[in-house]
């Protein structure tokens, strides 16, 4: 695979914006996948050569463990403990042996008085394990703390996506 998605969602909104980032990606190159972080390697594909990872904003950035299981409760599922997040995810993941460009996104409330961004974060995270961050970290808006997405967004999310296939057919970064 020369791309990979890889997505943590706590109410499905950043479910939602992974599955339509990957389909704006699929549509310009068949070649890429699509991962809950569950499910995600902790070794990258040798092949691979973008990986595109996002999250929702929690307590001004990545979730931890508390912040998932306090999602969980609010979505009316029974916290286990035992979620992994990207955050933890990020921390076992093996550096790249060559070059692997990446982009971020989270999911986030609009508002001047909701600070910090998740994708800000990993964006961090993966330039300083050797990754080749080449887009802006990229946020994609909710209406509240389970959602919905704003109007738009999922189309914004798809042409990011395509925006995002320029890494690999180079063609720079996405436009904002």
């Amino acid at each position: 695979m020369r791309a990979l998605v890889v997505y943590e969602s706590s109410f499905g909104n950043t479910g939602q914006i992974a599955k339509a980032v990957w389909e704006g990606m699929f549509s310009r190159m068949q070649d890429v996948a699509l991962l809950d972080v569950t499910s995600a390697p902790r070794r990258l594909p040798p092949e691979l050569e973008l990986l595109v990872v996002g999250a929702p904003t929690q307590a001004f950035g990545m979730s931890r463990p508390a912040t998932r299981a306090d999602a969980e409760k609010q979505a009316g599922t029974e916290p286990d403990g035992t979620s992994v997040g990207v955050r933890e995810w990020l921390r076992e993941l093996d550096p790249p042996e060559r070059t692997v460009h990446a982009a971020t996104f989270d999911t986030r409330i609009h508002s001047p008085h909701v600070p910090g961004s998740a994708a800000v974060g990993a964006w961090r995270v993966l330039r300083r394990a050797g990754f080749q961050v080449a887009a802006e970290a990229e946020s994609f808006w909710v209406m509240g703390i389970k959602g919905p997405l704003r109007d738009g967004e999922l189309e914004r999310a798809r042409a990011w996506g395509v925006g995002l296939t320029g890494l690999l057919l180079g063609l720079g970064a996405p436009a904002r």
